[in-house]
């Protein structure tokens, strides 16, 4: 039987969107107190991107929804899930770039930290990132020094998820798939509601791992459920402007929402997940849509490499900071708003094109051997 191609052309370019909400979530960085001070700066910096974060929020609804997807259309055309096959497209898509990060973060790093006359104050656990535990490293000894190693706490996450999720799918039933779905997603919000400590909201397995069930849920329901299907199909264009909007407003007014102090917080990231995964469905699915993500042809394309970009993006960051501080167009407040971060955002997608192109492309034509659906 010959093998099928599943792609949703609408999700690269919310992949990009969701790199530059974290890409913006980390720069603006200055060590001048004049501009620190300035409100305009606290504006931008608190206000407008201090929720970018919400970005990895989005990556693991869309992992969940997209991985749980291809095992269930692998399910209904072989009647089974070929697990270690899973395995080696998840290892041949993420290890080798995560293990150059990894490499860059123990050994490059503070040789070019000593380079520049720094002296390097890792506090990170090698073992701890050559295993994929590295979110639990940064629970127990906070942020890395090597920035690239800080943002890989979510692809260790997600590592976890790929080896444990075909092995739930495969040992239950097609049919029962959503009980696997609601029990984490409801043990997410318990422990989100017996630890309500920042570090474990966010970076914990635990807490995380609701939204990629989330994802998992709403493939199920897709694939398995004609009522629903039709009822994403037919979505009316005032609840999906309602499902924007309310995303939107999360993403600006998360705090005030979602108090720490309220009984609501342990449920914040179940609805946040919810919201988003109603997005990924109607981008997908509805006919009344007021866009697609796909008519935006660049954004759509910078989609294919937001692994790299993600992964990659503290580099352009610190190699335009050291650029821009080498030159002095640092000092003043637009300069580090314009200059910096444009230099940083240009210099990431230029690495993560290279990287794409050159290392991670081999590794993807590998991958295809092992492709199932």
């Amino acid at each position: 039987m010959k093998d099928t191609k599943t792609y949703f052309e609408n999700l690269d370019g919310w992949r990009f969107l969701c790199f530059l909400s974290v890409f913006f979530f980390h720069s603006f960085h200055t060590d001048f107190q004049h501009i620190k001070d300035n409100p305009t700066y606290s504006f931008i910096k608190k206000d407008v991107f201090g929720n970018g974060n919400l970005g990895v929020n989005f990556f693991f609804v869309l992992s969940g929804f997209l991985i749980t997807y291809l095992i269930i259309q692998e399910l209904k055309k072989y009647n089974k899930i070929d697990v270690v096959a899973f395995w080696k497209r998840r290892i041949l898509r993420i290890w080798p770039l995560f293990y150059f990060c990894v490499f860059f973060g123990f050994v490059l790093f503070p040789l070019f930290k000593q380079a520049f006359g720094q002296v390097s104050n890792e506090t990170a656990s090698l073992p701890m990132y050559l295993t994929f535990l590295n979110n639990f490293d940064l629970i127990a000894h906070g942020l890395p020094d090597a920035s690239v190693l800080g943002v890989l706490w979510s692809v260790a996450i997600e590592e976890q998820f790929y080896f444990v999720w075909p092995l739930l799918l495969f040992f239950i039933p097609l049919r029962y798939h959503w009980a696997i779905f609601i029990s984490i997603i409801i043990a997410s919000i318990g422990f989100r509601m017996a630890n309500n400590n920042p570090l474990l909201y966010e970076h914990h397995t635990l807490s995380c791992i609701g939204d990629l069930a989330i994802g998992g849920l709403g493939a199920w329901c897709i694939s398995n459920s004609k009522s629903f299907f039709l009822w994403i199909e037919n979505m009316p264009k005032y609840l999906i402007y309602t499902v924007y909007l309310s995303f939107i407003l999360l993403f600006f007014f998360r705090d005030e929402v979602f108090l720490a102090e309220t009984p609501f917080k342990p449920f914040e990231r179940a609805i946040v997940a919810f919201l988003i995964l109603v997005i990924i469905l109607e981008q997908n699915y509805a006919k009344h849509s007021f866009y697609k993500m796909s008519s935006f042809k660049r954004i759509s394309r910078l989609g294919k490499m937001t692994y790299g970009m993600y992964c990659l993006h503290f580099i352009g960051i610190l190699i335009a900071l050291k650029i821009t501080g080498i030159l002095g167009v640092n000092k003043a407040l637009w300069q580090v708003l314009l200059i910096e971060t444009s230099l940083a955002l240009l210099l990431t997608i230029l690495i993560s094109k290279l990287s794409y192109t050159y290392f991670e492309m081999p590794f993807l034509r590998l991958k295809k051997r092992f492709s199932k659906i």
